[in-house]
């Protein structure tokens, strides 16, 4: 790709991924305070217009814009470089935000343990695995789009961050992406062996997985019995980020767990607390660390 020249080097521009509400919108609204331009993307176009415009009475709106994205659609990522690299002809930050569970809930169920009417739910004392489903096709989606969607987004972007003289790629992740989470054993040998770590090997683990998912042996194979693809997707997230920082050593690319932000009523952190964390690591200066995971605002083992 040319070298852009056009644009004032001085700006700074920003894509989050998953930004109609939550952390993601958040994160929109406190890097277009601190100047940076925000393409607020989402699946949804008419939730992303409503987030967009609800943002504006923040006095923002010459700071944001939106763009329809769909990351299990790659004719949609491409549309979205293509609009990055015309309107500004490069890309400061990627926020890889848009995440889902790989579960469904059961909402009656979970309003029972809200107890009285519009309490708030103790999330400490659900037992989530009785309320929850999970099956081998949204385990596919779940992957799809928390690992294999981010992966797309960062391979298209790449040549417009390389155009960055402050470029910054932060992977949202969870902190039952850890390994010790993980628990199988051939998948924690290959995920936290940094030496030898590369995209097939992240690749093998989630084709066992999914795999032993397909033939009911998770339990038989050590595998985390409860939000599995969800773990398993953060995990391999978490493992791109260290073999994405080593290939490409002039970008800060970290991954952060924001904390259990309060969605829905239940959580612990404000959604304002939940998006300092990855606002920090996108707004840090040159020289700062990379291939790292965050908890919080804290270095954190893999």
């Amino acid at each position: 790709m040319e070298q852009a020249t056009s644009f004032p080097a001085t700006k700074r521009y920003a894509v989050v991924t998953g930004a109609n509400r939550g952390i993601g919108l958040e994160v929109c609204k406190q890097l277009a305070s601190n100047g940076v331009t925000v393409v607020l993307t989402a699946r949804d176009e008419k939730k992303g217009i409503e987030a967009l415009e609800g943002l504006k009475g923040f006095g923002l709106s010459g700071h944001l814009l939106f763009h329809q994205l769909d990351l299990l659609d790659p004719r949609s990522i491409v549309s979205l470089a293509d609009f990055i690299k015309t309107q500004f002809g490069k890309l400061d930050i990627l926020v890889n935000n848009a995440a889902v569970g790989g579960i469904i809930v059961d909402s009656e169920a979970l309003a029972a343990s809200r107890g009285r009417e519009g309490a708030e739910i103790d999330w400490r004392k659900i037992n989530w695995k009785e309320i929850t489903t999970q099956t081998y096709s949204l385990a596919e989606q779940c992957l799809e789009t928390n690992y294999y969607g981010a992966k797309r987004m960062i391979e298209a972007f790449i040549p417009l961050l390389l155009l960055s003289d402050s470029a910054r790629i932060i992977n949202v992740s969870s902190g039952v992406g850890q390994l010790q989470f993980v628990l199988n054993e051939g998948a924690v040998g290959v995920l936290s062996n940094a030496e030898t770590l590369t995209e097939d090997r992240v690749d093998e683990v989630l084709n066992v997985f999914m795999k032993d998912f397909k033939e009911g042996l998770l339990e038989a194979k050590n595998w985390p019995t409860y939000l599995s693809a969800y773990t398993l997707s953060k995990a391999a997230i978490n493992a791109y980020t260290r073999v994405l920082a080593k290939k490409h050593p002039d970008l800060m690319i970290n991954c952060v767990n924001p904390g259990y932000v309060k969605t829905n009523g239940i959580g612990v952190l404000t959604v304002e607390e939940g998006a300092q964390s990855l606002v920090r690591l996108a707004l840090l200066p040159g020289g700062g660390p990379s291939g790292m995971y965050f908890s919080r605002m804290e270095a954190s083992g893999f």
